[in-house]
């Protein structure tokens, strides 16, 4: 539902930003390069530890804003914001270090550039993007490819080598759904708007 400039503005009072949902938010974008520095040294289990921590903080969050009421923009926006950001790391990491395909990563960091591009524009005119239960399951799909790869020594000795790529392009398919899924809902929102 849209949100009126108003309401915008009162989610941006700095009393309602810095509750504990949204600190574990930033705590968790802070996440990010640690996992980077670890994953590119080689120590890849250790990036693993650091990923589930935010993952951790993650459910956290969303159990904490819900539970006692501490819902905010700023953390509608940001928290799908941090989640995309450690992903997107992860998956240049992984490209980097030869894991994953690049064109897997190219195509999921361009969709998520035009959907911050497309938040932005929504923002300004008064609304908030909010996330929807394909772009969840495209996250969940997409983050569990990731995940798989981390062992692939061992799917590789099961005959299963591939498995996370495989499972990273069913991702990048639920990710271009979701992103027409998106693009209806801006176009929608604007008509109302008039």
């Amino acid at each position: 539902m849209p949100v009126s400039s108003n309401e915008i503005k009162d989610a941006y009072d700095p009393k309602i930003i810095w509750n504990v949902p949204n600190a574990l938010t930033m705590l968790r974008i802070l996440l990010v390069p640690v996992f980077a520095v670890l994953y590119m040294k080689g120590f890849r289990m250790a990036a693993l530890a650091v990923y589930c921590a935010a993952a951790l903080t993650d459910l956290a969050d969303g159990y904490i804003a819900r539970k006692y009421g501490m819902i905010t923009d700023f953390g509608k926006l940001t928290d799908p914001l941090a989640d995309k950001l450690m992903t997107i790391t992860m998956g240049i990491c992984m490209v980097l270090k030869g894991d994953v395909p690049a064109a897997i990563v190219i195509i999921l960091a361009a969709k998520e550039a035009l959907m911050v591009i497309g938040g932005l524009f929504l923002l300004k005119k008064g609304n908030v993007a909010y996330s929807r239960w394909i772009g969840k399951l495209a996250q969940a799909t997409v983050v569990s490819g990731f995940l798989l790869a981390f062992f692939n020594e061992w799917l590789r000795s099961l005959g299963a080598a591939n498995l996370h790529v495989i499972i990273l392009w069913i991702g990048v398919g639920l990710t271009l759904c979701a992103l027409g899924y998106y693009a209806a809902g801006m176009v929608q929102a604007l008509r109302k708007k008039g």
